[in-house]
């Protein structure tokens, strides 16, 4: 009980690499977990699934096929590049400063990318981040958010059996409501997964650390750097982590939502990520695919013949 379980796990691990796996700001959602873990004497590295047009880029950034390397100097996507706003911040903090970005492909070319990019790091140990919980959506919820992407980088990271260490960290419980997610159904998944040995267990971030006061001064920069499309989930995740709680605004982008910011957002949930992989039920129909759209439409069908658990609202 006097530590938290994902660090025990990570002990053994030199070069660890996390990864946002929904796509847009979610690697954000991992930078304190980044933060802590730097304070040791490992290398820690960042990756993002981005939805950034990354083919319009000059090819000297590619490490190879669907990796690209972002770093401050990369140019181009000035309206919207959450990983090149995160390099530029790192920079500034004296931090290494490159961010990995995969572009949008189903599991087969993802799954590639990672492998090389691991190899080539000499990683042993990937943690995939999800900003939200809809990563933990296992198929027959009342909803499941927005789970391509997701699904994606699950599916892919789940076919690398050889990397010693896989984990999943969720950080921004009862975000996912906006996209239909009931989060009762949430908990039972996790009792699920507790079941069978899959939950490592949730801790807070101390909303007065290190790592919360530079994660919401990254929030900040990030806000900045794109203010027509600021991240709505890390924005709350920060305010949250400030000790904000309620309807908080922060961009136009919520002015027909009324938000629910609360102390649970600052919560790490984690879970062993084979584990994650083993409860999903339509994982393996995913598993071939080339592109994401084919990932969307083999979800979308598997809904449609598959009957969903009736959502219940919290009684508590």
């Amino acid at each position: 009980m006097q530590r938290p379980a994902i660090f025990s796990a990570l002990d053994p691990c030199r070069r660890v690499l996390i990864a946002g796996a929904g796509g847009g700001f979610d690697v954000y959602a991992g930078l304190p977990l980044a933060l802590a873990l730097m304070s040791g004497d490992r290398q820690v590295y960042l990756a993002n699934l981005s939805f950034s047009e990354l083919h319009l880029l000059d090819l000297d950034v590619w490490l190879d096929q669907d990796i690209a390397a972002i770093t401050p100097a990369t140019t181009g996507l000035d309206g919207y590049f959450p990983e090149r706003s995160l390099a530029v911040w790192l920079a500034a903090h004296d931090l290494p400063a490159t961010v990995y970005a995969f572009p949008q492909t189903g599991v087969q070319p993802l799954r590639t990318a990672y492998r090389t990019l691991t190899g080539s790091l000499g990683i042993d140990a990937v943690v995939l981040v999800d900003g939200g919980t809809d990563i933990l959506m296992r198929g027959d919820e009342s909803g499941l958010g927005t789970p391509v992407e997701d699904m994606t980088s699950l599916a892919a990271v789940a076919g690398l059996p050889h990397i010693p260490v896989r984990l999943v960290a969720c950080l921004g419980f009862g975000i996912d409501a906006y996209h239909g997610v009931n989060h009762v159904q949430v908990l039972e998944n996790i009792a699920d997964l507790d079941r069978e040995g899959a939950y490592l267990g949730a801790f807070s971030i101390p909303s007065r650390s290190q790592e919360a006061e530079l994660y919401r001064d990254a929030v900040a920069h990030a806000q900045a750097a794109t203010p027509l499309r600021p991240s709505i989930v890390n924005g709350q995740i920060a305010a949250a982590l400030d000790g904000r709680h309620g309807d908080i605004r922060f961009t136009r982008r919520t002015a027909d939502s009324k938000l629910f910011v609360n102390p649970l957002m600052g919560l790490y949930f984690t879970f062993d990520l084979a584990g994650l992989a083993q409860q999903n039920l339509y994982l393996d129909l995913i598993d071939d695919t080339i592109g994401m759209n084919q990932v969307a439409g083999r979800i979308e069908a598997f809904r449609h013949q598959t009957s969903t658990r009736v959502p219940r609202a919290y009684p508590h």
